[in-house]
């Protein structure tokens, strides 16, 4: 008799796998309306149309899934700004490589929307080892937008009266929330990079 395992037709691979990610997509909606305490493991089986026994096929727990949720949201944000950044030449300068940097943020915050939306709202919610696991990776993504600064600092392309911590934390936190307002009916994802960065570099009165 053989001893290799049964492996499933792809067709089933597939199908389960489909399952998984809408399964994630309805509880990054939820999760994203209703907060992470309140949306129950039914409700995210209703929503994704399968029996609520079913959602254990390709989840163990709840927190499971929200590992899995806050990990596309803020990996799909992290991808893009890497991305942007390194398509620069490499003599970019520290502004083309902050203004890269936003752009690729502002696309990942709006094509992953239920999941960067979820980590904005429900991160002071979920539990503590949710929370730590989650350190390393906003740490890591701190570091980069830190290290930008940095540089622009020493090439004397950013003021030295203002404290860098600020500049990120005011910055990474005004992008955020883009995702709760931006409207594309209003104008291209082009035109918003650009006023978005026009306001973080150059403010919004004129010198007198």
């Amino acid at each position: 008799m053989s001893t290799k395992t049964r492996e499933k037709p792809t067709a089933a691979v597939e199908a389960d796998s489909e399952t998984r990610e809408r399964i994630l997509l309805e509880a990054a909606r939820l999760f994203r309306h209703h907060g992470y305490v309140a949306t129950t493991l039914r409700e995210v089986a209703d929503a994704a149309g399968i029996k609520a026994g079913s959602i254990y096929y390709h989840f163990e727990s709840k927190e499971q899934i929200l590992g899995e949720v806050l990990d596309k949201g803020i990996l799909g944000v992290i991808d893009a700004v890497r991305r942007r950044i390194e398509a620069l030449p490499p003599k970019a300068t520290a502004r083309e490589k902050f203004a890269a940097a936003i752009e690729g943020h502002l696309w990942g915050l709006l094509h992953h929307g239920d999941f960067t939306s979820a980590n904005i709202r429900i991160y002071g919610q979920i539990p503590a080892a949710a929370k730590n696991r989650h350190r390393k990776i906003r740490r890591e993504y701190t570091e980069l937008w830190d290290r930008l600064l940095e540089d622009a600092l020493q090439r004397g392309e950013l003021r030295a009266d203002i404290g860098m911590t600020i500049v990120r934390l005011f910055v990474i936190g005004a992008l955020n929330w883009t995702v709760e307002w931006y409207n594309p009916q209003k104008g291209s994802f082009e035109d918003f990079v650009k006023q978005i960065t026009t306001i973080v570099f150059d403010g919004t009165f004129v010198k007198e």
